[in-house]
């Protein structure tokens, strides 16, 4: 390995262009001559040991991902032509990682087109559903989209958040200092107070700002780290809305409500930046084998806010774990989708009975751990947990939602959570996407027909599926 020529051309390249920087450019910061960074951006020598530590010291680049042949892509890829759209046409391994190194626009195309056919195709299955028409892309869409886009990673409000809880009160000391600190910076600065409101009160609102009388109203039903998420993003807002606002802009967004939709979400993005700043978190995650009731107890925050940080970790200098995560109440519906990498489940996946996420209920508050096989032959360590819903009512159970959170299997072995389990020759569980999708067969827990295949129903012989098919 240690002799083994290095040629990223494609990947030098990407990232020159990714800098905004010409070949001269680039060229004057490495100090080398234009004609050799052309030579090695075409493939046509080697990238040296020196030039590689150059690059990391003048741009802050993780040789470690610089040096891979572009996972994330070729799962993300991978992942979508797993759609039994392109079964018996899907291209070679070869091809999708010349695609990724080669034409990494063209690649990103493919995935934005894929993924917006797979969204009409399920809107549309709704919509026959419920016997109406085909509706129209959502801001909720767009957002999760661009959000996904950027691997759910956002540099500027990291750097942001870290300067404004450094401002605030240095080391993490949990949630009651940081609430004292919160109220007083937002009074002596922005001469805005914060009350605590019955819920009577409040009604449908958690959180309301009245800008007119400068109060940040809270409902009594926020628990503590709630209620410091709220001044958070209280902060967030106040003190950082000419980015906010800027990045939004950039993002062109299709119309009003997936601006302001957007807003929100940056802003949250930015309030959990100053809660759980990304080194000390980053370091914490890392010393303690990700150990979410550590990071809990250090930041002061929800399981869920903490698994969510968890999928945000790619700075190129201090890469986490990549994870994902997935929120789904008892009906299954999904309202949450994060990764920092590519999402194993399909856009129509995720909703097979066998990921013990959906059986995480029949243990309030536990966490479960599993590993599942995609139908793509990949393998993933996940673990899921029950959390309540904020503003809860009297219709409303307690850990009435699930938090599924994993990670492929090769990076396992560095989380807590998987200790004392045989990584090399696990227990594994096959899953699939959704049932009218899903090939797997036979399946005890099939709750449809394969949408692709006939069924075959002998009235001779009874199988463990309801829906007994053909594979042919």
């Amino acid at each position: 390995m240690a002799d083994r020529k290095l040629f990223l051309g494609a990947r030098l390249k990407r990232l020159r262009r990714e800098l905004t920087l010409t070949q001269t450019a680039m060229a004057a910061d490495l100090g080398v001559s234009p004609s050799y960074l052309n030579h090695i951006e075409r493939n046509q020598r080697p990238v040296s040991a020196q030039l590689l530590l150059k690059l990391a010291e003048t741009y802050d680049v993780d040789l470690r991902a610089l040096g891979q042949a572009g996972e994330a892509g070729e799962a993300e890829i991978a992942e979508a032509l797993s759609d039994p759209l392109f079964k018996g046409s899907a291209p070679p391994r070869h091809e999708i990682l010349q695609l990724i190194d080669e034409a990494p626009g063209m690649a990103d195309a493919f995935l934005r087109l894929y993924r917006a056919y797979a969204e009409r195709r399920t809107r549309d299955r709704i919509d026959a559903e419920r016997g109406g028409g085909v509706g129209d892309h959502t801001p909720a869409d767009w957002v999760r989209e661009f959000v996904q886009f950027r691997r759910n990673h956002f540099p500027e409000l990291d750097r942001l958040g870290e300067a404004l809880h450094e401002a605030l009160a240095g080391d993490p000391a949990g949630p009651e200092s940081f609430e004292a600190a919160a109220r007083a910076r937002l009074k002596t600065r922005h001469d805005l107070s914060v009350r605590t409101m019955p819920a009577e009160v409040m009604v449908e609102w958690t959180r309301r700002f009245d800008p007119h009388r400068r109060r940040l109203l809270l409902s009594e039903t926020l628990g503590p780290s709630s209620r410091a998420f709220a001044l958070a993003y209280q902060l967030a807002q106040v003190e950082h809305a000419a980015e906010i606002n800027a990045m939004v802009e950039a993002a062109s967004p299709p119309d009003d409500p997936s601006a302001r939709l957007l807003k929100v979400s940056l802003t949250n993005t930015l309030a959990a930046a100053i809660l759980m700043p990304y080194a000390p978190f980053h370091r914490l995650a890392e010393e303690t084998g990700y150990d979410l009731g550590r990071l809990q107890a250090r930041f002061g925050v929800s399981f869920e806010q903490a698994a969510h940080r968890l999928t945000t970790l790619s700075r190129p200098s201090a890469r986490g774990v990549p994870f994902f995560l997935m929120r789904v109440d008892q009906a299954g519906n999904v309202s949450k989708r994060f990764a920092s990498e590519a999402f194993p489940f399909a856009r129509f996946g995720g909703a097979c009975p066998r990921w013990r996420l959906h059986s995480a209920f029949r243990t309030p508050g536990r966490i479960v751990t599993q590993i599942i096989e995609t139908p793509d032959g990949g393998r993933w360590f996940t673990l899921s947990r029950t959390v309540d819903r904020q503003g809860r009512d009297a219709f409303t159970e307690g850990q009435d939602l699930a938090i599924g959170l994993g990670c492929e299997l090769k990076h396992a072995h560095r989380l807590v959570h998987a200790r004392g389990l045989d990584l090399r020759n696990p227990d594994v569980t096959p899953i699939g996407p959704a049932c009218r999708l899903c090939e797997r067969h036979p399946c005890a827990e099939r709750a449809a027909p394969p949408v692709d295949h006939a069924l075959a129903v002998d009235d001779w012989a009874k199988s463990v599926s309801p829906y007994p098919f053909s594979r042919a």
